[in-house]
């Protein structure tokens, strides 16, 4: 958009927090959550085995669609973050991480790309820095290294790991997975076979609860 000079403006960022974009890198995707008893007690399938490879797929879909929906995870996942430096001058230095848990959260590394040509990726000692649970933080005692890549759009990359959180083991929450693995079990689709109208199901009203507030 340009103004009355002629000048381009850019609107600020909506993301209030400082990372520039973020990535998921490990994830359990062969753990189950919920046992095959408790899926065939639900589905009142006894005695059939011949589905329980099908079953134990669907069951690692509706773990992670309840791990996506409540921003908790029910078994580790790994982040890897980028920031920038364009706002992190202040020491100390502060780097928001997207995504946490309250049981634990693990920074595995803080890194950096260097100024050489071509561009190194530094780890930062971990006497260097600590993770704020308070403010969801990972704190940079001494600010910036000083021969850190000006060159890069995103030259800060911290690697976490969240762990299980606690609420995952709440009975609601499992009663929220049997209810959408029975919903995706008998609905082969999202919608119903006449009018292409969406099936309600129960899940939300069970998991919202437990879901965090964006402030």
């Amino acid at each position: 958009m340009a103004d009355n000079y002629g000048m381009t403006t850019f609107a600020a960022t909506r993301n209030p927090f400082n990372y520039d974009k973020f990535e998921q890198i490990d994830r359990a995707i062969t753990t189950n959550w919920l046992t095959l008893d408790e899926i065939t007690n639900q589905l009142n399938l006894f005695g059939d085995e011949s589905q329980d490879p099908y079953l134990e797929s669907l069951e690692l879909a509706v773990r992670m669609a309840i791990e996506d929906y409540l921003g908790m995870p029910i078994f580790p996942i790994t982040y890897r973050v980028y920031y920038g430096i364009s706002s992190q001058y202040n020491t100390p230095m502060f780097l928001d991480l997207p995504e946490v848990s309250q049981n634990a959260t693990v920074i595995n590394s803080v890194k950096f790309y260097n100024a050489d040509t071509p561009s190194i990726l530094e780890t930062l000692a971990t006497s260097t820095y600590y993770y704020d649970a308070t403010g969801n933080k990972v704190i940079l005692n001494t600010g910036l290294p000083s021969n850190i890549s000006t060159n890069r759009t995103s030259p800060i990359v911290v690697e976490y790991t969240v762990n299980p959180n606690i609420i995952a083991q709440y009975p609601v929450i499992k009663q929220a997975g049997l209810l959408l693995f029975t919903h995706l079990y008998n609905n082969r689709s999202d919608t119903t076979a006449t009018g292409l109208q969406k099936i309600p199901f129960g899940v939300d009203a069970l998991l919202r609860p437990y879901k965090p507030l964006v402030m």
